[in-house]
């Protein structure tokens, strides 16, 4: 059955995670593959800092058009930049090193970037984000629909996934009050060793509560409304598919904020072999135990409201 796409609104998926090497470029790159096979025109964006390499997992020569030179001005419109792929309905536009880093204290071209993104022709947008929790990735992790965070079942990838929520949901809490005195308590709180003891969403709640309740009451719907999503990859066992519905119960209890755990991608050697051939692992072996599980995925991404 084909993909039917409600009241003719493109959703924006932003795809990060606070560490490298988490697979997160792979997933985006099958996931688009996969989405577009269901009839979706789906656009692929590679913003990551660390070096844009979204393309060499479609098995495409570095481009010589890239989002700077949108930036730059030197094509006026963003739709120029894109790229066509050899998969109908997919497209890519790739990013060049470094440049969301540039723009961190350019917050009038980060906005003009956003509202273009927002423009283009397309059902479904995928940004493959660069690791880290830089201001440029977390602002560009909340303009999003939806937020995925890519995880790996290694103590260290959980932690950074802890961090980077907690930076990018207090960030969204910093930009939606008025108060600047509930600012400075958020900024504050930002910091784990912060004198007013806050840990969590909970205890900054109680604090602002003291100051204004109706900021309160808004970072109360705010919680309610911040609900990323999780994939987990690179699971070897049943131990580490828990992994996955652990980290959504301590965001939950820990943070108050309501985590999706969209599902997980199996180890899988075919994964290594389909990069190294440069040719995409849905494309190159469906029948793989890591496709079939990005296929999962893809369909409870194609049928979320």
């Amino acid at each position: 059955m084909g993909w039917t796409q409600s009241n003719n609104r493109k959703m924006i998926w932003t795809i990060g995670g606070g560490k490298g090497g988490s697979g997160k470029s792979f997933i985006t790159a099958n996931l688009g593959i996969c989405l577009s096979r269901l009839g979706i025109r789906v656009i692929l964006i590679d913003a990551d800092l660390g070096g844009a390499n979204l393309h060499t997992f479609l098995g495409i020569s570095p481009p010589a058009i890239t989002l700077a030179d949108f930036i730059k001005r030197r094509v006026s419109h963003l739709h120029e930049v894109l790229i066509p792929t050899t998969v109908p309905n997919l497209q890519l536009l790739t990013g060049a090193q470094d440049l969301l880093n540039a723009m961190d204290a350019k917050s009038v071209q980060k906005r003009k970037l956003v509202r273009s993104i927002q423009h283009l022709e397309s059902d479904m947008i995928l940004v493959d984000l660069g690791a880290g929790n830089s201001v440029s990735v977390l602002d560009f992790f909340l303009m999003s629909d939806g937020g995925i965070l890519i995880v790996t079942p290694e103590p260290t990838s959980v932690e950074n996934t802890y961090r980077f929520l907690k930076s990018a949901f207090y960030r969204r809490l910093r930009q939606m009050v008025s108060s600047p005195s509930v600012k400075a308590v958020i900024e504050g709180a930002m910091d784990r060793k912060n004198e007013m003891g806050i840990q969590n969403p909970y205890d900054l709640i109680k604090a602002v509560r003291r100051i204004d309740q109706t900021e309160a009451d808004r970072i109360i719907e705010e919680a309610e409304a911040f609900r990323p999503n999780l994939i987990l990859n690179q699971v070897r066992s049943k131990k580490d598919i828990e992994i996955g519905f652990s980290i959504r119960s301590a965001c939950l209890k820990y943070f108050g904020i309501h985590l999706h755990y969209l599902g997980y991608v199996v180890y899988d050697q075919d994964v290594s072999n389909s990069i190294r051939r440069r040719r995409p692992l849905v494309l190159e072996n469906a029948r793989s135990r890591a496709a079939q599980c990005i296929m999962e995925i893809t369909s409870k991404l194609a049928n979320r409201p």
